[in-house]
């Protein structure tokens, strides 16, 4: 079981501003911030964006993928358009995936740090 992710960041703050208006689409909403990182969750950290401790650059590449639950298909598309609007670049738009499960709608995109993050549903709506 996960107790929670985190993904670095070379400016916390573009990254703030950016899961501060996705998150929320979510269900998930910010917990903490300091100068190093902010935490986001329902009642316990779930997902953190972080400067890398060893002071070097975040790097992502096609390495880093996180999937969040989405309740419906209008949560998915909400998620994306908000993600694009919030300087997200788009990796694939809200949509079915057969090649996964005849019922997995789903929406990628990157953030500003080039990270890819998905929210998902299995509803028929």
């Amino acid at each position: 079981m996960i107790h929670h992710v985190s993904v670095g960041t070379n400016d916390l703050e573009r990254a703030k501003a950016f899961y501060d208006a996705v998150l929320p689409v979510l269900g998930l909403r910010q917990l903490k911030a300091t100068g190093h990182s902010v935490d986001y969750g329902i009642s316990e950290i779930l997902f953190s964006v972080e400067k890398p401790v060893d002071g070097h650059a975040a790097t992502s590449g096609n390495g880093v993928h996180i999937a969040f639950v989405a309740g419906h298909r209008g949560t998915v598309n909400e998620f994306h358009r908000v993600g694009i609007a919030h300087g997200g670049a788009d990796a694939g738009p809200p949509g079915l995936r057969p090649q996964y499960d005849e019922n997995y709608y789903g929406a990628f995109i990157r953030d500003p740090d080039g990270n890819k993050i998905e929210a998902v549903t299995h509803a028929a709506k």
